[in-house]
């Protein structure tokens, strides 16, 4: 029997009975006509005789997931597709775009939500598929919070375009992370990725460094050398903490934004480039435009599209995950013994504010790696947080000083002398990579007082 060419519908995919109950009232109770569906196989001989005005498919169920649903029907031209999972990491959402979905719904997600997605998606109909692109192994970013769920959903939205994307965050918000998956989920892949930080760049090297130097262009010049921009032809370029960058350079970089060519200094040979551009701030990009130390054409230029990664006191449900995942790492590449986290210490660390961000989070866990004598990292392991932007660190210690003789606690003295020890020696440590002389010269120490302190401290704690 021929297909039928009128659709039927909405069509739900999801071996969760429950998942799919609830989403087809809702979806009725806006008038909508709904089938549902337990998996694949039945969606495939339900295609023989009709065709669904949109399908709403979860990406893993037992058997063939939603994704290779997604692209048989891509392939047939039906659609639009909307995933849902509770997988929101960047490479199963980048997938999911790329193989054609429309959207994406991060489980479990808010019925209105998902009613809004629907009604889109089926305005916007039809819709187009998108060529096939490879899978990609999965990125360091990580979080199932849902403002990490809405930046992975942006990343998957935007890699596979040429758009200039700008990176806002704060201070170790891990935007690097975000600009390598960019480059990762694009056709761009195989290509270079070429990362500079250009506050780290004297401003009178800078402009050699992006557009690079003939020789004898200046003093100690003695051979041709390419900038970043052709090491990244083809690719992407990263340029952390644009917002610093000098208002001269900034003017040659627009001129290459919008003209896609350049000389090398000290050259006359115009060179033409091919490369998408991410950029990244923790300033604010708007309020240095109006103080006149960014000018507002190019910040219009790389501004195109903005991902904002939240700071980490805003995605606390993701530090357990992140702890894990860093402590894992660190005993990994230090080759140490296995180690995990405590309930209790992962709870006290997901308490901690960590101005520092994702990156102060990873050097404790590295920290923990080298210094937790046991198998299990304790919150008596962590030490004292403090958070200095509060005050002076001897304000705590009145404080909990204060509080310690009001409860009549004993030996005061030796505990907090401790204490300080303990934290003097694991910053001193994670700030040598564990090299114990480096720690006891930097902490003004001997060598057998810092050893003999660190074993006495690890008996306590055993």
């Amino acid at each position: 029997m021929a297909k039928q060419t009128e659709t039927s519908g909405i069509w739900i995919v999801d071996d969760d009975r429950g998942v799919r109950f609830v989403l087809a009232e809702a979806l009725r109770d806006a008038g909508l006509s709904v089938r549902e569906f337990s998996d694949t196989a039945s969606v495939r001989t339900a295609l023989r005789e009709t065709t669904p005005a949109l399908v709403v498919t979860d990406v893993r169920m037992p058997g063939e997931g939603g994704l290779v649903l997604l692209d048989e029907l891509r392939a047939q031209h039906i659609g639009p597709v909307i995933v849902m999972s509770a997988y929101t990491d960047v490479a199963t959402t980048a997938a999911a775009y790329r193989a054609g979905a429309v959207d994406y719904l991060a489980k479990p997600f808010d019925l209105d939500q998902a009613l809004a997605s629907v009604q889109r998606a089926l305005a916007d109909a039809p819709h187009v598929p998108t060529a096939d692109m490879p899978t990609v192994s999965p990125h360091a970013l990580l979080g199932e919070s849902a403002p990490m769920r809405e930046v992975f959903r942006l990343i998957g939205r935007v890699a596979a375009s040429d758009l200039n994307v700008l990176v806002t965050g704060e201070t170790g918000t891990g935007k690097e992370l975000v600009a390598r998956a960019l480059h990762d989920e694009s056709a761009r892949r195989d290509k270079p990725f070429v990362a500079l930080n250009t506050a780290a760049i004297p401003s009178e090297l800078l402009e050699s460094e992006l557009f690079g130097h003939e020789a004898g262009a200046f003093t100690g010049a003695t051979r041709r050398v390419a900038g970043r921009f052709e090491q990244a032809e083809g690719g992407t370029l990263f340029l952390d903490e644009i917002g610093d960058m000098p208002l001269i350079l900034q003017t040659r970089l627009l001129r290459v934004l919008a003209g896609g060519e350049f000389y090398r200094v000290g050259g006359r040979e115009l060179i033409r480039c091919h490369v998408r551009i991410i950029a990244a701030t923790h300033q604010d990009l708007d309020a240095r435009v109006e103080a006149g130390q960014f000018r507002a054409d190019l910040k219009h230029r790389l501004d195109v599209v903005r991902i904002e990664l939240p700071p980490l006191r805003q995605r606390r449900s993701d530090i357990p995950v992140l702890a894990q995942h860093f402590l894992a790492t660190a005993v990994q590449e230090l080759k140490l013994a296995p180690k995990r986290f405590s309930k209790a210490a992962l709870k006290t660390i997901a308490q901690r504010d960590f101005p520092g961000n994702v990156r102060e989070l990873e050097n404790l866990c590295r920290r923990l790696a080298v210094i937790a004598s046991g198998a299990e990292i304790l919150p008596a392991d962590l030490g004292k947080s403090v958070d200095t932007t509060r005050g002076d660190w001897t304000d705590a210690l009145r404080d909990w000083a204060e509080r310690a003789l009001e409860h009549d606690e004993q030996d005061i003295h030796a505990r907090a002398r401790e204490a300080l020890d303990r934290v003097l020696m694991e910053a001193a440590l994670a700030a040598n990579e564990g090299h114990r002389q480096h720690a006891a010269a930097a902490l003004g120490v001997g060598r057998n007082t810092l050893t003999r302190k660190l074993g006495a401290s690890r008996k306590r704690h055993s």
